[in-house]
């Protein structure tokens, strides 16, 4: 089967239509030397017209998951919670319990849109990307419990999608005392280890309206922004160069389409390293 079948179809594959990523899954018990893995990996890498820009995952025989690829899923719904050394993906379904679908599944069998919002950002925040997956039935159409968590993922990525797309984790991921506040930044300039730009997303709303962020370090010149949001959003801080902010958060309007999860832009925000810097001076406001 592998000489005959599976690699001609993986180097036609490749020749034919020169993917940009290959998925490779299920070793059904064989190990990397059964599946010929090294050998069509070396031709991908060294040979083939994708040479230069493809990109693969770790599912190429038993024992490999999580040890080599050029990222890592390591298991379904790998998602590790804090920041990880390499670049992975957390391969997960919207249907708790199977990839495909299951037509008696009551709507306990899915998870809500903040369940998969909880995915999404606390995956982006630690380093990964968020592969989600619907089943289609037998005849291909994507039943309606689908559509609309697929809607909904579309619709709070149109607003907040700046705090997720073309982001990195920060130094932070997780919120040292609102736990359900995620990282990201912006792509740092100029070679910098961090960027000046970050987003907190938070899963939940402070009834009180008074979100405590204890990583942050603000100063006079930063900028509170809630994405979707046009009016004014205040910070107080401990103190200029002093870690932990509280962020007012406004009074929305029951019509508001802001919902499930929210972003707040932060712009500038420092951290202990810069403190002393030339950055911290001119975030400041003391020179240049």
């Amino acid at each position: 089967y592998v000489s005959d079948v599976m690699l001609p179809q993986l180097y036609e594959l490749v020749n034919n239509y020169k993917p940009e990523l290959i998925w490779s899954d299920g070793d059904g018990g064989g190990n990397d030397t059964y599946w010929n893995s090294a050998e069509f990996l070396a031709w991908l890498y060294n040979e083939s017209p994708v040479k230069e820009t493809v990109v693969v995952n770790d599912r190429w025989g038993k024992g490999d998951h999580c040890k080599h690829g050029g990222y890592y899923t390591c298991h379904d719904r790998f998602n590790p919670g804090k920041l990880f050394p390499h670049k992975y993906e957390n391969a997960m379904t919207v249907q708790k319990s199977s990839w495909g679908y299951i037509r008696n599944t009551d709507i306990n069998g899915y998870l809500t849109i903040e369940e998969i919002l909880y995915e999404l950002v606390s995956t982006v925040s630690t380093g990964g990307n968020l592969l989600m997956n619907v089943g289609p039935n037998h005849d291909g159409r994507i039943m309606p419990i689908f559509q609309e968590r697929l809607q909904q993922m579309g619709s709070w990525l149109k607003t907040n999608g700046e705090a997720i797309y073309k982001t990195k984790p920060w130094k932070y991921q997780n919120d040292s005392i609102s736990k359900d506040v995620w990282y990201t930044m912006q792509q740092p300039a100029n070679g910098a280890t961090y960027s000046n730009v970050v987003y907190a997303i938070t899963l939940s709303w402070p009834d009180d309206f008074n979100l405590q962020l204890g990583d942050v370090i603000a100063t006079n010149q930063t900028v509170a922004t809630l994405l979707g949001y046009s009016g004014n959003v205040n910070i107080k801080m401990k103190g200029s160069g002093i870690k932990g902010i509280t962020v007012n958060l406004p009074n929305l309007p029951m019509s508001t389409p802001l919902q499930w999860a929210w972003v707040i832009r932060l712009d500038p925000v420092l951290t202990e390293e810069t403190l002393d810097s030339k950055e911290y001076n001119i975030a400041v406001g003391l020179g240049n």
